[in-house]
Protein backbone atom coordinates (compact mmCIF):
# COMPACT_ATOMS: atom_id res chain seq x y z
CA UNK A 1 0.00 0.00 0.00
CA UNK A 2 2.55 2.91 0.67
CA UNK A 3 4.49 1.74 -2.80
CA UNK A 4 1.78 3.84 -4.43
CA UNK A 5 2.49 6.59 -6.98
CA UNK A 6 0.25 9.43 -6.85
CA UNK A 7 2.40 10.94 -9.66
CA UNK A 8 2.85 10.35 -13.56
CA UNK A 9 6.34 10.23 -14.04
CA UNK A 10 8.96 10.18 -17.02
CA UNK A 11 11.81 7.53 -17.51
CA UNK A 12 15.13 10.04 -18.23
CA UNK A 13 18.80 9.01 -18.36
CA UNK A 14 20.56 10.94 -15.99
CA UNK A 15 22.76 12.51 -18.69
CA UNK A 16 20.01 14.03 -20.41
CA UNK A 17 19.23 15.88 -17.00
CA UNK A 18 22.36 17.13 -16.25
CA UNK A 19 23.05 17.62 -20.02
CA UNK A 20 27.64 18.37 -20.12
CA UNK A 21 28.06 16.09 -16.81
CA UNK A 22 29.92 13.03 -17.34
CA UNK A 23 28.72 10.13 -15.95
CA UNK A 24 30.26 7.25 -15.28
CA UNK A 25 26.40 5.01 -15.77
CA UNK A 26 24.23 6.35 -17.91
CA UNK A 27 21.45 5.07 -16.35
CA UNK A 28 17.65 5.69 -16.14
CA UNK A 29 16.91 7.43 -12.85
CA UNK A 30 13.94 5.67 -11.44
CA UNK A 31 12.88 7.98 -8.80
CA UNK A 32 14.40 10.80 -6.76
CA UNK A 33 14.17 9.89 -2.93
CA UNK A 34 15.53 10.96 -0.06
CA UNK A 35 18.86 10.09 1.31
CA UNK A 36 17.69 7.32 3.53
CA UNK A 37 14.81 5.91 1.11
CA UNK A 38 16.92 6.06 -2.32
CA UNK A 39 17.73 3.07 -3.61
CA UNK A 40 20.22 1.86 -6.62
CA UNK A 41 19.07 3.41 -9.55
CA UNK A 42 17.69 6.66 -7.88
CA UNK A 43 18.46 10.17 -7.61
CA UNK A 44 18.86 12.02 -4.02
CA UNK A 45 20.37 15.24 -2.54
CA UNK A 46 22.60 16.45 -0.21
CA UNK A 47 22.47 20.30 0.28
CA UNK A 48 23.53 20.60 4.18
CA UNK A 49 26.18 18.74 6.40
CA UNK A 50 23.48 18.04 9.13
CA UNK A 51 22.13 15.37 6.85
CA UNK A 52 25.78 13.83 6.65
CA UNK A 53 25.08 11.21 8.29
CA UNK A 54 22.68 10.30 6.04
CA UNK A 55 24.44 10.68 3.14
CA UNK A 56 27.34 8.81 4.18
CA UNK A 57 25.08 5.19 4.02
CA UNK A 58 22.51 6.33 1.01
CA UNK A 59 21.89 3.58 -1.33
CA UNK A 60 21.57 5.79 -4.10
CA UNK A 61 23.05 5.59 -7.93
CA UNK A 62 23.49 9.85 -7.92
CA UNK A 63 23.24 12.48 -5.90
CA UNK A 64 22.86 15.96 -6.07
CA UNK A 65 25.16 18.02 -3.97
CA UNK A 66 27.84 20.70 -3.86
CA UNK A 67 31.40 20.45 -3.81
CA UNK A 68 32.03 21.31 -0.04
CA UNK A 69 29.70 18.53 0.74
CA UNK A 70 30.68 15.81 -1.43
CA UNK A 71 33.22 14.31 1.01
CA UNK A 72 30.09 12.54 2.98
CA UNK A 73 29.24 10.74 -0.17
CA UNK A 74 29.95 6.96 -0.20
CA UNK A 75 32.41 5.95 -2.99
CA UNK A 76 29.02 3.90 -4.74
CA UNK A 77 27.09 7.00 -5.33
CA UNK A 78 27.94 9.16 -8.20
CA UNK A 79 28.02 13.13 -7.20
CA UNK A 80 26.49 15.47 -9.63
CA UNK A 81 27.79 19.15 -7.92
CA UNK A 82 26.71 22.04 -8.31
CA UNK A 83 26.45 25.81 -6.92
CA UNK A 84 22.53 25.71 -5.76
CA UNK A 85 21.06 21.99 -4.82
CA UNK A 86 17.66 22.83 -4.16
CA UNK A 87 17.41 25.05 -7.25
CA UNK A 88 18.90 21.97 -9.82
CA UNK A 89 16.85 19.49 -7.86
CA UNK A 90 13.63 21.58 -8.83
CA UNK A 91 14.43 21.57 -12.12
CA UNK A 92 15.22 18.04 -12.10
CA UNK A 93 11.77 17.22 -10.20
CA UNK A 94 9.68 18.78 -13.27
CA UNK A 95 11.37 17.22 -15.87
CA UNK A 96 10.46 13.97 -14.22
CA UNK A 97 6.94 15.00 -12.46
CA UNK A 98 5.41 17.50 -15.01
CA UNK A 99 2.57 18.36 -13.12
CA UNK A 100 3.73 18.16 -9.37
CA UNK A 101 4.61 21.95 -9.18
CA UNK A 102 0.86 23.11 -8.77
CA UNK A 103 -2.39 20.75 -7.18
CA UNK A 104 -4.46 20.54 -10.41
CA UNK A 105 -8.13 19.37 -9.93
CA UNK A 106 -8.67 15.86 -9.90
CA UNK A 107 -11.39 15.81 -13.25
CA UNK A 108 -12.12 11.66 -12.46
CA UNK A 109 -13.91 12.97 -9.29
CA UNK A 110 -17.35 11.45 -9.30
CA UNK A 111 -20.13 10.38 -7.03
CA UNK A 112 -19.19 6.62 -5.53
CA UNK A 113 -20.41 4.04 -6.65
CA UNK A 114 -22.83 1.38 -4.32
CA UNK A 115 -21.53 -1.37 -6.22
CA UNK A 116 -18.03 -0.56 -5.68
CA UNK A 117 -17.53 0.65 -2.23
CA UNK A 118 -20.87 -1.67 -0.58
CA UNK A 119 -19.03 -1.65 2.86
CA UNK A 120 -18.92 2.02 2.83
CA UNK A 121 -21.53 4.68 4.24
CA UNK A 122 -21.63 8.12 2.20
CA UNK A 123 -23.28 11.44 3.16
CA UNK A 124 -24.98 13.68 0.41
CA UNK A 125 -22.84 15.12 -2.35
CA UNK A 126 -19.35 13.09 -1.64
CA UNK A 127 -16.73 12.95 -5.20
CA UNK A 128 -14.77 10.16 -5.29
CA UNK A 129 -11.54 9.92 -7.48
CA UNK A 130 -10.10 7.33 -9.82
CA UNK A 131 -8.86 4.79 -8.25
CA UNK A 132 -9.81 5.22 -4.53
CA UNK A 133 -9.93 2.32 -2.07
CA UNK A 134 -11.89 2.34 1.41
CA UNK A 135 -12.08 -0.16 3.51
CA UNK A 136 -15.37 -1.64 5.12
CA UNK A 137 -17.04 0.09 7.78
CA UNK A 138 -15.79 2.93 6.92
CA UNK A 139 -18.08 6.54 6.85
CA UNK A 140 -17.10 9.64 4.65
CA UNK A 141 -18.87 12.79 5.41
CA UNK A 142 -21.23 15.05 3.54
CA UNK A 143 -19.44 17.21 0.78
CA UNK A 144 -15.90 15.47 1.38
CA UNK A 145 -13.65 15.08 -1.42
CA UNK A 146 -11.39 11.84 -1.78
CA UNK A 147 -9.15 12.29 -4.74
CA UNK A 148 -7.85 9.95 -7.08
CA UNK A 149 -5.10 6.86 -6.02
CA UNK A 150 -6.22 7.83 -1.93
CA UNK A 151 -6.04 4.65 0.11
CA UNK A 152 -8.26 4.87 3.23
CA UNK A 153 -8.56 1.60 5.81
CA UNK A 154 -11.28 0.22 7.42
CA UNK A 155 -13.13 1.49 10.14
CA UNK A 156 -12.38 5.20 9.61
CA UNK A 157 -14.29 8.18 9.98
CA UNK A 158 -14.05 11.10 7.67
CA UNK A 159 -16.37 14.59 8.67
CA UNK A 160 -17.37 16.72 6.49
CA UNK A 161 -16.25 18.95 4.04
CA UNK A 162 -12.78 17.13 4.22
CA UNK A 163 -10.44 16.73 1.08
CA UNK A 164 -7.87 14.14 1.06
CA UNK A 165 -5.48 13.71 -1.99
CA UNK A 166 -2.05 12.00 -2.14
CA UNK A 167 -2.37 10.20 1.14
CA UNK A 168 -2.75 6.91 2.44
CA UNK A 169 -4.47 6.35 5.92
CA UNK A 170 -4.78 3.12 7.80
CA UNK A 171 -7.52 1.41 10.29
CA UNK A 172 -9.44 3.16 12.98
CA UNK A 173 -8.61 7.00 12.08
CA UNK A 174 -10.69 9.60 12.42
CA UNK A 175 -10.54 12.81 10.50
CA UNK A 176 -13.19 15.43 11.31
CA UNK A 177 -14.73 18.28 9.32
CA UNK A 178 -13.17 20.66 7.67
CA UNK A 179 -9.43 19.06 7.01
CA UNK A 180 -7.75 19.54 4.05
CA UNK A 181 -4.88 16.15 4.11
CA UNK A 182 -2.41 15.96 1.41
CA UNK A 183 -1.92 19.27 -0.65
CA UNK A 184 0.90 20.99 -1.70
CA UNK A 185 3.57 22.68 0.69
CA UNK A 186 4.99 25.64 0.73
CA UNK A 187 8.18 25.42 -1.06
CA UNK A 188 9.99 28.22 -2.95
CA UNK A 189 13.54 28.52 -4.14
CA UNK A 190 15.25 31.89 -4.15
CA UNK A 191 17.50 32.56 -7.03
CA UNK A 192 17.98 36.15 -8.49
CA UNK A 193 15.62 37.90 -8.53
CA UNK A 194 12.57 35.40 -8.49
CA UNK A 195 11.12 32.51 -5.98
CA UNK A 196 11.23 29.65 -8.15
CA UNK A 197 8.10 26.92 -7.13
CA UNK A 198 9.46 23.43 -5.42
CA UNK A 199 7.63 20.62 -7.02
CA UNK A 200 6.23 17.93 -4.33
CA UNK A 201 6.16 14.76 -5.34
CA UNK A 202 5.65 12.75 -1.82
CA UNK A 203 2.86 11.99 0.11
CA UNK A 204 0.62 11.81 3.50
CA UNK A 205 0.59 8.66 5.30
CA UNK A 206 -1.50 8.24 8.54
CA UNK A 207 -0.96 5.67 10.80
CA UNK A 208 -3.78 3.28 12.78
CA UNK A 209 -5.69 4.91 15.23
CA UNK A 210 -4.50 8.74 14.72
CA UNK A 211 -7.32 11.67 15.90
CA UNK A 212 -7.56 14.63 13.56
CA UNK A 213 -9.82 17.08 14.83
CA UNK A 214 -11.71 19.95 12.32
CA UNK A 215 -9.61 22.34 10.66
CA UNK A 216 -6.46 20.68 10.43
CA UNK A 217 -3.99 20.75 7.46
CA UNK A 218 -1.14 18.21 6.72
CA UNK A 219 0.95 19.17 3.61
CA UNK A 220 2.46 16.06 1.54
CA UNK A 221 5.53 15.73 1.70
CA UNK A 222 8.16 17.24 -0.89
CA UNK A 223 10.60 14.55 -1.68
CA UNK A 224 9.93 12.28 0.86
CA UNK A 225 6.67 11.96 2.93
CA UNK A 226 4.80 13.51 5.69
CA UNK A 227 4.23 10.86 8.44
CA UNK A 228 1.67 10.79 11.39
CA UNK A 229 2.29 8.25 14.08
CA UNK A 230 -0.06 5.29 15.46
CA UNK A 231 -1.93 6.35 18.45
CA UNK A 232 -1.59 9.99 18.11
CA UNK A 233 -4.09 12.84 18.59
CA UNK A 234 -4.29 16.44 16.63
CA UNK A 235 -6.86 19.08 18.57
CA UNK A 236 -8.41 21.75 15.88
CA UNK A 237 -6.93 23.76 13.79
CA UNK A 238 -2.80 22.28 13.86
CA UNK A 239 -0.73 22.59 10.87
CA UNK A 240 2.17 20.41 9.69
CA UNK A 241 4.34 21.24 7.12
CA UNK A 242 5.94 19.27 4.04
CA UNK A 243 8.34 16.17 4.94
CA UNK A 244 7.33 16.73 9.19
CA UNK A 245 7.10 13.16 10.68
CA UNK A 246 5.18 12.49 14.24
CA UNK A 247 5.87 9.72 15.97
CA UNK A 248 3.57 7.75 18.14
CA UNK A 249 1.17 8.35 20.83
CA UNK A 250 1.64 12.07 21.04
CA UNK A 251 -0.75 15.14 22.00
CA UNK A 252 -0.53 18.40 19.72
CA UNK A 253 -3.23 20.75 21.13
CA UNK A 254 -4.99 23.38 19.32
CA UNK A 255 -3.38 25.70 17.01
CA UNK A 256 0.44 24.09 16.94
CA UNK A 257 2.14 24.86 13.38
CA UNK A 258 5.36 22.65 12.52
CA UNK A 259 7.61 23.72 9.92
CA UNK A 260 8.95 21.66 7.27
CA UNK A 261 10.88 18.26 7.49
CA UNK A 262 11.10 18.57 11.56
CA UNK A 263 10.81 15.09 13.16
CA UNK A 264 8.66 14.73 16.17
CA UNK A 265 9.44 11.59 18.82
CA UNK A 266 7.20 9.31 20.13
CA UNK A 267 5.06 10.53 23.48
CA UNK A 268 5.42 14.09 22.76
CA UNK A 269 2.97 16.76 23.97
CA UNK A 270 2.75 19.85 22.89
CA UNK A 271 0.76 22.99 24.41
CA UNK A 272 -1.77 24.87 22.12
CA UNK A 273 -0.34 27.64 19.66
CA UNK A 274 3.50 26.31 19.80
CA UNK A 275 5.85 26.37 17.05
CA UNK A 276 8.00 24.28 15.72
CA UNK A 277 11.03 25.42 13.82
CA UNK A 278 12.12 23.64 10.19
CA UNK A 279 14.38 20.49 9.98
CA UNK A 280 14.40 20.20 13.53
CA UNK A 281 14.88 17.00 15.63
CA UNK A 282 12.69 16.68 19.00
CA UNK A 283 13.14 13.65 21.05
CA UNK A 284 10.91 11.38 22.75
CA UNK A 285 8.41 11.77 26.12
CA UNK A 286 9.61 15.44 25.78
CA UNK A 287 6.68 18.42 26.75
CA UNK A 288 6.31 21.74 25.22
CA UNK A 289 4.25 24.49 27.00
CA UNK A 290 1.61 26.44 25.06
CA UNK A 291 3.00 29.14 22.72
CA UNK A 292 6.24 28.68 23.22
CA UNK A 293 8.60 28.71 19.95
CA UNK A 294 10.79 25.96 19.36
CA UNK A 295 13.81 27.06 17.09
CA UNK A 296 16.91 24.14 18.09
CA UNK A 297 16.53 20.54 18.86
CA UNK A 298 15.37 18.88 22.04
CA UNK A 299 17.05 16.01 23.38
CA UNK A 300 14.41 12.99 25.35
CA UNK A 301 12.70 13.59 28.15
CA UNK A 302 12.70 17.20 28.34
CA UNK A 303 10.16 19.75 29.30
CA UNK A 304 10.56 22.92 27.57
CA UNK A 305 8.55 26.53 27.82
CA UNK A 306 8.90 30.32 26.06
CA UNK A 307 10.26 31.23 23.60
CA UNK A 308 12.69 30.62 22.34
CA UNK A 309 11.79 27.25 24.52
CA UNK A 310 14.04 26.30 26.97
CA UNK A 311 14.06 23.95 30.05
CA UNK A 312 11.26 24.85 32.16
CA UNK A 313 13.13 25.17 35.59
CA UNK A 314 15.31 27.82 33.77
CA UNK A 315 11.72 29.28 32.12
CA UNK A 316 10.42 29.98 35.96
CA UNK A 317 13.53 30.65 37.53
CA UNK A 318 13.97 33.58 34.87
CA UNK A 319 10.31 34.80 35.12
CA UNK A 320 10.62 35.08 38.82
CA UNK A 321 13.42 37.24 38.30
CA UNK A 322 11.71 39.51 35.76
CA UNK A 323 9.08 39.43 38.30
CA UNK A 324 10.56 40.61 41.23
CA UNK A 325 12.53 43.03 38.97
CA UNK A 326 9.49 44.94 38.20
CA UNK A 327 8.25 45.74 41.60
CA UNK A 328 11.53 46.58 42.46
CA UNK A 329 10.73 49.40 39.82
Amino acid sequence: MTNINFFKKKLIKIDKLFPGKNFKKLNFVNNIKSLDEAKTGDLTFLDSSKYKNLALTTKASYCLTNKNLKIFIPSSTECIIVDNVLFELAKVLNKIYSCAEIDYPDLSLKKPLKNKFPKVKFGKNVLVGKNVKIGKNSIVGSNSIIEHSVNIGQNCIIGSNVIIKNTIIKDNVVIQDNCKIGQKGFGFIPFKDKNFKFPHIGRVIIDDEVEIAAGCTIDRGSVGNTKIGRNTYLDNQVHIAHNVQIGSNCMIAGQVGFAGSSKIGNNVSIGGQAGVSGHLKIGNNVKIGGGSGVVKDIEDNQIVMGYPAIPLKEFIKKNKKDHNNDWNR
